[in-house]
C-alpha cells in the first residue's frame, strides 16, 4: 500500500536521534532538554497523595477548577493579567500540544504562519498539517534579535498568525518591552493571531523580566500564551502544561484539544494545585537556581576552545564550534557524539534559512557531575 505522507520534510527528531546515538556511545547527553535531577519532594509527594487519593480518572476537560484557579492568580501575580478562571485558562498535555491545538484551531488552508529561525521543530510540522505556509524570518545573530521591518515586509493578506518563542529555544534571546510594542503595531488592526510559546518564562537571567504578551494588554487580547510546568518544575515526563487566551479564542483552542487529548494527566493537576499554594517561591527562585547553573556551566566551558555566546534565558548554551573542525553541524555533533563522548543538538534542523551553520545547543539542566563529566571531554577537543 502506497501512502503519500502529508509530512514529507519530518523524519525522526534530532531529540530523538541524538538520545540514540549518545546511548549507543556512552555520550554525555547534553541534547535533549531534560534535566537530569528530581522535581521537588514537595510536588512529588503532592502527586502520590492525589494518586492515593483516587484522582486516577478523567480530569474535566479544560482542567481541574483548583488547578485553573492557581494558574489565574499566579498569571496575575506575575503580569498584572487575570484571565477567567473558567473561559481562558486550558490545561494540556504539555506545551507541543497546546503548541498542535493552537494552530490548529486558528490557521486554516492556504493562509501563513510566521515563524523566527532557528524555529522549535514542532511548530512547522503542525503548521503544515492544515495545509498552511510557515514564513521562516531568521533572527539576527549573534544576539538573535527580530528585525521588525522584515516582519511588516513578510506580512500579507494570508497571513493568519505570528509564532514568537521567549526565552527562545535554542538561543535564550529574550524579547524586551519595546519588541511587543513593535509586534503590537504590526498586528494591530489586522486579524493576525499572536501564538507566543513562553515555556520558559520563568528562567531569565541578570536580573531581566520577562516580558510575557499578557503584561501587554493589546496583545493579551489576541494572543495565546503557551506555558509549561515540566520546564517549571523539572518533571518533563509528567506532560503537562497550559493555555491562556481570551475567550473567544480558548473556545476555539478547546474544540480541538477535547479531540486532541480530551484532558490531561489528573494526578499531576491536583499536585500542582496544592505545590503552586504551597510553594510560590519555587519559581520565583528558579532564575537564581538555573543561572548558577549557566554561570557554572560556562566557566567550565572557558578554558575550551569553544567560543560561547551569551545566555540571556532558559537554560540552553550555545557554542560555536569553528575552531576545532571545519564541517556542518550536523555532521559535527556526529562526530562529536562518537569521538568526544558528548552528545549535543545543531541548529541546522531548527533553521530553515540558515543551514549548516556550526553552532551547537548545550543543555545545562544537569547536575554538577554531568557537567564536569561533559566539559571534560569538550576541554579536550
Amino acid at each position: 500500500m502506497k501512502i503519500d505522507t502529508k509530512l514529507p520534510k519530518v523524519g525522526t527528531t534530532i531529540f530523538s536521534v541524538m538520545s540514540q546515538l549518545a546511548l549507543e556511545h556512552k555520550a554525555v547527553n547534553l541534547g535533549q532538554g531534560f534535566p537530569d535531577f528530581e522535581p521537588p519532594q514537595g510536588l512529588r509527594d503532592a502527586l502520590t497523595r492525589a494518586m492515593n487519593e483516587g484522582r486516577n480518572q478523567y480530569a474535566p476537560m479544560h482542567g481541574t477548577a483548583p488547578l485553573r484557579e492557581q494558574i489565574a492568580a499566579k498569571t496575575e501575580r506575575m503580569y498584572g493579567h487575570r484571565p477567567d478562571v473558567d473561559a481562558e485558562i486550558t490545561v494540556t498535555s504539555g506545551a507541543t500540544e497546546a503548541l498542535f491545538a493552537a494552530i490548529a484551531a486558528v490557521v486554516r488552508t492556504g493562509e501563513e504562519v510566521i515563524v523566527f529561525d532557528p524555529a522549535y521543530d514542532c511548530y512547522e510540522p503542525a503548521i503544515e498539517l492544515q495545509g498552511a505556509k510557515a514564513v521562516h524570518i531568521p533572527l539576527v545573530a549573534p544576539a538573535f534579535s527580530v528585525d521588525w521591518q522584515r516582519v511588516r515586509d513578510a506580512v500579507t493578506p494570508r497571513t493568519r498568525m505570528i509564532l514568537i518563542n521567549s526565552p527562545h529555544n535554542p538561543s535564550g534571546a529574550v524579547l524586551s518591552a519595546a519588541d511587543l510594542e513593535e509586534l503590537a503595531a504590526i498586528v494591530r488592526d489586522t486579524g493576525i493571531v499572536v501564538l507566543s510559546d513562553e515555556v520558559y518564562e520563568h528562567i531569565v537571567y541578570d536580573g531581566r523580566q520577562h516580558e510575557s504578551v499578557l503584561r501587554h494588554p493589546e496583545l493579551a487580547a489576541r494572543s495565546i500564551v503557551i506555558s509549561s510546568f515540566g520546564k517549571t518544575y523539572h518533571c518533563t515526563g509528567w506532560k503537562l502544561g497550559y493555555a491562556v487566551a481570551p475567550r473567544a479564542l480558548t473556545a476555539e483552542f478547546r474544540k480541538v484539544h477535547q479531540y486532541l487529548t480530551f484532558c490531561s494527566f489528573h494526578p499531576a493537576q491536583q499536585a500542582f494545585a496544592e505545590f503552586l499554594a504551597s510553594d510560590p517561591q519555587h519559581y520565583l527562585e528558579l532564575p537564581a537556581f538555573y543561572q548558577a547553573k549557566r554561570d557554572r556551566f560556562r566557566a567550565l566551558l572557558a578554558p575550551s576552545r569553544l567560543k560561547l555566546l551569551d545566555v540571556p534565558g532558559g537554560y540552553f548554551q550555545l557554542v560555536d564550534y569553528s575552531a576545532i573542525r571545519d564541517e556542518d553541524d550536523l555532521a559535527f555533533s556526529r562526530w562529536l557524539v562518537e569521538q568526544g563522548g558528548v552528545a549535543a543538538i545543531p541548529l541546522t534542523p531548527f533553521c530553515e534559512t540558515a543551514p549548516g551553520t556550526r553552532l551547537l545547543r548545550l543543555c545545562f539542566a544537569k547536575s554538577d557531575a554531568t557537567m564536569e563529566a561533559a566539559a571534560e571531554r569538550l576541554g579536550k577537543l
